[in-house]
């Protein structure tokens, strides 16, 4: 069950990326063409700001998918700094969730659960096939007493 959930979770973070690219890109566009300003702030640092935001949340994305693939593809847990990617694109997905229900409504808020549970299970189900915690006994089976002459 390991795999699916992990390869679904990849394949909508992609989706996923491909659309903030394509949102940023958009209003960036749209900031420029109307020389849009807000604050005093030049529109050409605020087009700016939304392709390299957009860019960045992207490729932020398809490297938590990347993770996700490879976790998919070897069936084993993703390494400590894969995780905490995973880990941060979780936390994100929960603020960016709280977010779009008031901006753009309700089925903005599932699609955002939705990849945030993805990317809980596959962190949750490859969990069991980390290494030992400390103070686990040794695969041995025990702790080695010293023997006596």
């Amino acid at each position: 069950m390991r795999r699916p959930v992990a390869a679904v979770a990849a394949g909508v973070l992609v989706i996923e990326a491909v659309v903030i690219a394509f949102v940023n890109l958009v209003l960036g566009l749209a900031v420029k063409r109307q020389s849009m300003s807000l604050g005093g702030l030049a529109p050409g640092a605020m087009s700016t700001g939304a392709f390299a935001a957009g860019a960045a949340f992207a490729l932020f994305l398809l490297c938590c998918a990347a993770i996700a693939v490879r976790a998919a593809i070897v069936d084993r847990s993703p390494g400590r700094f894969a995780r905490i990617a995973l880990v941060v694109c979780a936390v994100l997905h929960c603020v960016l969730g709280a977010a779009v229900v008031g901006m753009v409504g309700w089925l903005a808020f599932v699609a955002m659960m939705v990849t945030l549970g993805l990317v809980v299970a596959t962190l949750v189900l490859y969990a069991e096939l980390g290494a030992p915690r400390n103070g686990a006994a040794p695969e041995g089976g025990g702790t080695a007493s010293p023997t006596s002459p």
